[in-house]
């Protein structure tokens, strides 16, 4: 193959320093004056206000304390904005994580979660740095749809004990169905003050989003649900009867509890939360890119993301990672660049710093019913029912990816979806390789439909020609070889056609060489044509050349040299 210094259209690959300077650095040089500053005065204020109540109920839906959510709004979202690839990205704690983060909280408690999140940070800058962001996009869209809409059923099921103001005699289990069977034999404690709180806190959201869009609803739910239960003094569990409320500064910086023994106790828990920061900053970045035309740069959002949750775990805070929503809010406002995200943490300090007591009135129930809302719209409705229907491959993709991650876990529902995803894709790959003409290949027993070359090119009986279409690789080596076995046993000469294989591996290239090997003992002489320099080059390196074969550039060219060997041999 070609490399692009060898073409004359090709672009000049880009310097590290063009791969990794930080969007903020080429807005700035773009020139910011104070139109583009009041600008994203505004959307960063917006952005802080949709922020201040999803972070600390994301928190708390993870097994931490509200005030942990904010700390990860605020240094982690800051450092994502000033660092990142990306100039709409807003980051901080993610509805995506809060299962990951809780079940990691749970085995290894706070001290494990913050060294998870410590080592994920180290893993992003990894990742990053060796510019492998590219590769972290490969993730399948089913596979997508269906660890999101599994996370989203299983959030929901986490916030059934507020939502209905239960009281539990005993943890709440982590498993869904053990999850369900705890909260069914509870209901006697049902609190219809916290389910009514919950249910205003839902229809406020839904119906200012559908009349009044540009308020912030999450941000009047909370407020309006924390002034009527303290007016009315309802009997409601809020942020300061069950974490006696948030401090009004941050906190200093300090590392977790480092041992071998924890490093290694921790480490699938950092793995995990690296990918799917990874997956969620990278699709939260495409998504902004689609509604601004803009591009960002993969491999410098994912040091920047590192960077972020090393930060957040030094001041205690969950892991951090792009966020959909608020990224897509923060484009809707007008946002004009990086700075737009600095803001926006800037304002949730703000808040924290004056406003802290206050949120000591906010009603669990108030958010969770933040989350509940938050739980349907990641659902993905209308993605999972357009996959259901489109075929039976991708069917099954999403169905296992799905049910794996609500009654198993995250890691095996991605993995075997994606496992699942991969075979599917070399499947479908396998079936459009074809050889040419007509016999089908030995592990299948129907017409594979290809059609025959000009009888006019190869009228010499004992001079065949075969053309292998598609893409050559160890899914379709066997049945390709087995065909042109059996054709070279019938002939003095085959030429096989290379000119439309648009791939070509290891295995597939070692197949043509037994091809050849065994033709050669024969005394049936293998003539290659076509074949673009990268698969000459492959098909070579596993010793296919003389004198059992010969590469020519056409057909023709290798049909007439046929000829004049065997009539030299008469």
């Amino acid at each position: 193959m070609e490399s692009p210094s060898h073409r004359s259209d090709a672009q000049p690959k880009p310097s590290f320093a063009e791969l990794f300077t930080p969007k903020l650095i080429t807005v700035l040089r773009e020139g910011y004056g104070w139109d583009k500053l009041r600008s994203d005065i505004v959307s960063g204020l917006t952005v802080a206000i949709v922020a201040l109540p999803l972070s600390m109920a994301i928190a708390i839906a993870s097994g931490t304390t509200p005030d942990r959510g904010l700390y990860t709004a605020i240094i982690g979202g800051f450092i994502i904005s000033a660092l990142g690839g990306s100039r709409f990205q807003i980051g901080g704690p993610a509805g995506a994580f809060i299962v990951l983060v809780a079940a990691t909280v749970q085995q290894h408690g706070l001290d494990g979660m913050l060294l998870a999140t410590l080592i994920a940070g180290i893993i992003l800058m990894a990742i990053g740095l060796l510019r492998l962001g590219t590769y972290v996009k490969f993730i399948p869209y089913p596979v997508t749809v269906g660890f999101t809409a599994g996370i989203a059923v299983i959030i929901f099921a986490s916030q059934i004990k507020d939502l209905l103001g239960l009281t539990l005699h005993e943890a709440e289990p982590a498993e869904l169905v053990e999850k369900l069977e705890v909260l069914f034999g509870a209901l006697g404690t049902f609190n219809i003050a916290a389910a009514g709180l919950a249910l205003l806190s839902i229809g406020i959201i839904v119906g200012l989003k559908r009349w009044r869009p540009g308020w912030p609803g999450m941000l009047v739910a909370v407020g309006l649900t924390a002034v009527i239960a303290l007016v009315f003094k309802l009997p409601v569990e809020t942020i300061g009867t069950r974490f006696g409320g948030i401090p009004n500064a941050l906190p200093m910086p300090a590392l977790p509890a480092i041992s071998v023994e924890k490093l290694q106790a921790v480490l699938p828990n950092a793995i995990a939360f690296a990918l799917l920061g990874a997956i969620e900053s990278l699709l939260s970045a495409v998504v902004a890119d689609g509604m601004t035309g803009r591009r960002h740069r993969s491999n410098c959002e994912l040091v920047a993301q590192g960077i972020a949750n090393i930060a957040s775990s030094l001041f205690g805070g969950v892991p951090a990672t792009g966020t959909i929503a608020r990224t897509a809010t923060n484009v809707r406002a007008g946002a004009r660049g990086p700075v737009s995200g600095m803001l926006h943490s800037v304002f949730l300090l703000a808040f924290m710093l004056v406003a802290a007591p206050l949120a000591s009135y906010i009603p669990l129930a108030a958010l969770a019913g933040v989350l509940a809302v938050v739980a349907w719209n990641m659902a993905e409705k209308h993605a999972v029912w357009t996959l259901l229907r489109s075929s039976r491959g991708d069917a099954l993709v999403l169905l296992a990816t799905l049910l794996l991650t609500v009654f198993k876990d995250l890691t095996y529902g991605i993995v075997v979806g994606f496992a699942l995803a991969a075979l599917q894709f070399i499947n479908r790959m396998a079936k459009g390789t074809e050889v040419a003409p007509g016999a089908a290949g030995p592990l299948d027993d129907v017409a594979d439909g290809t059609t025959p070359y000009d009888p006019a090119m190869s009228s010499d009986r004992d001079v065949v020609v075969y053309r292998i279409s598609g893409a050559f690789f160890f899914a379709a080596a066997s049945s390709v070889s087995a065909v042109l076995d059996r054709i070279a046993d019938q002939h003095k000469a085959l030429v096989i056609d290379f000119s439309a294989v648009s791939l070509l591996d290891s295995t597939a290239a070692n197949a043509i060489a037994g091809v050849v090997g065994g033709a050669a003992r024969k005394g049936v002489t293998i003539y290659l044509s076509g074949a673009k320099p990268y698969v000459r080059q492959a098909l070579a390196n596993h010793g296919v050349a003389a004198p059992g074969a010969h590469f020519a550039d056409t057909i023709a060219e290798a049909v007439a040299r046929a000829r004049e060997h065997r009539l030299a041999e008469a």
